[in-house]
């Protein structure tokens, strides 16, 4: 009689192998065979689960999503300047888990820009973001321009994600909470 296999927790191990991969490889080091490598397993363990690089790379921007919407916190919360600041500081690379997530985050969007459908799915990802800043800036600043407010804490934060990346002695946690208060006290005027 063949082994009873627990398919759910099988997907959970191939998940971590894929989320080891990706911290260490990016994007660019992604593939069956590296999964099932860092599993110790074959590809063929791995195919029965994912068929393709793309199945795998649905499967990341999954995983992704849940880590980041962990990361970031309960969605709903009181309006207002402090709720923002939290969900903005939420998104810079202030500690080690969070410098990973970005990394793998920022090699997505290498991705994401070559690809129409991840590209779509970036930017609707992108105005969900924008759709939770909304409330959030016309009730702690109700004389500002919302669009623009939002779509320039959008790239700051985001712009500030890439400059800490890439030189974390100058964007340490420290400066980058710096910048996220100065930037807020420039809405609205």
């Amino acid at each position: 009689m063949p082994a009873r296999v627990d398919h759910d927790a099988r997907r959970r191990e191939i998940a971590e192998a894929l989320w080891r991969v990706l911290a260490r490889d990016g994007f660019g080091g992604l593939s069956l065979r590296t999964v099932a490598a860092e599993m110790g397993a074959t590809t063929g363990l791995v195919t029965h689960y994912f068929g393709s690089r793309a199945e795998l790379i649905d499967h990341a921007l999954e995983l992704l999503h849940a880590r980041t919407d962990a990361s970031l916190g309960e969605a709903d919360v009181p309006l207002g300047r402090a709720s923002l600041r939290t969900r903005l500081l939420a998104v810079l690379p202030t500690t080690g888990e969070a410098a990973e997530l970005s990394r793998i985050w920022v090699g997505f969007w290498g991705l994401a820009i070559v690809d129409a459908g991840l590209s779509a799915r970036e930017a609707a990802r992108y105005e969900r973001w924008r759709a939770w800043l909304r409330p959030h800036v016309a009730a702690g600043w109700p004389e500002a321009d919302v669009e623009t407010s939002v779509d320039l804490l959008t790239s700051s934060t985001h712009g500030l994600v890439v400059q800490a990346l890439f030189d974390p002695d100058r964007f340490g946690p420290e400066r980058l909470e710096a910048l996220v208060d100065a930037q807020l006290a420039r809405l609205g005027g």
